[in-house]
């Protein structure tokens, strides 16, 4: 380890537990540190680099934009915003869509949409807001209150009221909670990451989406980072058939420029007029050409190759020895080991291979475009480092 770390121990924040490691470039689906050792990136910066490390196209299309204009407040238009938008919604079938620069900020808006739709519907008091138990939405102190897990709450209360929780797959308790309440959303994540990695039940998302509509509760969809591919559909609530009333959205839209996204469909379009929210950045031109250049190419053809590279994962692991379990979906996965989770990944990245971790599990997040051969050589590292000694 070199000086950087140190002046990083010095000056930065302890908010990271850091892996001993000081990454200095990379190309595609692999990393190098400072003293040149290769890595496979099975993590993509949690998520972000959907077309893994300097994709020539979103370069391009960033160095473009850098060349024109790099930053132009909300007063005016910008071609780059406009176009991701229109882009969004078309593929989405959405409507309107608010920028912002991080999943946690597209979760305060969507908040925000919910409770002033059901204040101008239903009364002031439809405030409200259930989320499911070990979900995830955020580390603001409002999408705390939303994340449906007691140990992130501990130091920070009080959190925002008005958020109660309900066990995820259980209908009854759900339509319980929201009919015990004045309730104005209901916000669930299709694929719970930072819990573990567990998708939910079609049966309860069909039925809580249903329930929410027949009740004109909004139903939001936290895609931050199931979303833009990741679950092998464009938004992971596409493979339960649903309509969500806002989806919100960050890590992989950008590529590896910080911007999050809250689409608004039919009934929350027009819920926010001038001034009811706004941000500096938000829609930021260089992000927003980045973004572009991620969505433009997120085809069938790439959604069926990340559905294929899914299937081997499950296969090569579901029965490798020193493994219990496989959860997830698309590239979104997580391993459930004999050994602890952090020795798996500290067994990876000795020998190559950079993973995380979500709860008790191994999580892998791979680029959306990792070639074959290079998924292969990183599977059998960690089908390697499962092992029992």
């Amino acid at each position: 380890m070199g000086n950087l770390t140190n002046i990083d121990k010095q000056f930065v924040a302890n908010t990271y537990n850091r892996f001993p490691i000081e990454i200095s470039h990379g190309k595609g689906a692999a990393v190098y540190d400072t003293d040149g050792k290769r890595y496979i990136d099975m993590g993509t910066g949690i998520g972000v680099t959907a077309f893994g490390i300097a994709d020539d196209a979103w370069k391009d299309a960033v160095i473009e934009q850098l060349s024109k204009v790099q930053h132009m407040s909300n007063l005016y238009y910008t071609e780059p915003c406009a176009r991701l938008a229109k882009l969004l919604c078309e593929k989405t079938g959405m409507k309107k869509v608010f920028f912002s620069n991080s999943g946690a900020e597209a979760n305060e808006c969507a908040i925000k949409v919910a409770r002033k739709y059901a204040a101008e519907k239903k009364g002031k008091d439809y405030y409200t807001i259930i989320t499911l138990e070990n979900s995830f939405h955020g580390r603001t102190l409002t999408t705390l209150a939303a994340t449906g897990q007691e140990h992130y709450h501990e130091l920070f209360c009080p959190l925002t009221p008005g958020f109660v929780h309900t066990p995820a797959n259980d209908f009854e308790a759900l339509k319980a909670l929201a009919l015990q309440n004045k309730t104005a959303a209901i916000m669930i994540e299709c694929i719970q990451g930072e819990g573990g990695v567990i998708a939910l039940d079609a049966d309860f998302v069909k039925k809580t989406a249903a329930f929410a509509k027949e009740n004109d509760i909004i139903l939001i969809v936290d895609e931050v980072q199931t979303g833009n591919g990741r679950s092998g559909e464009l938004y992971a609530y596409m493979n339960y058939g649903i309509e969500p009333d806002v989806v919100s959205t960050a890590k992989g839209l950008g590529g590896g420029l910080p911007i999050g996204a809250a689409l608004l469909g039919e009934k929350t379009e027009n819920v926010l007029g001038f001034g009811d929210h706004g941000s500096t950045f938000g829609g930021n031109p260089v992000s927003a050409a980045g973004a572009v250049s991620i969505i433009e190419r997120i085809d069938e053809k790439l959604l069926s190759d990340v559905r294929e590279k899914s299937g081997y994962i499950f296969r090569e692991l579901g029965s490798a020895p020193g493994v219990e379990s496989v959860s997830g979906m698309g590239l979104m996965i997580g391993i459930k080991t004999k050994k602890p989770a952090g020795d798996v990944v500290r067994a990876c990245m000795e020998n190559g291979v950079l993973c995380l971790t979500a709860k008790d599990k191994v999580r892998l997040l791979p680029s959306l475009n990792m070639p074959m051969e290079i998924l292969k050589e990183a599977i059998a590292i960690i089908k390697n480092a499962c092992k029992e000694d």
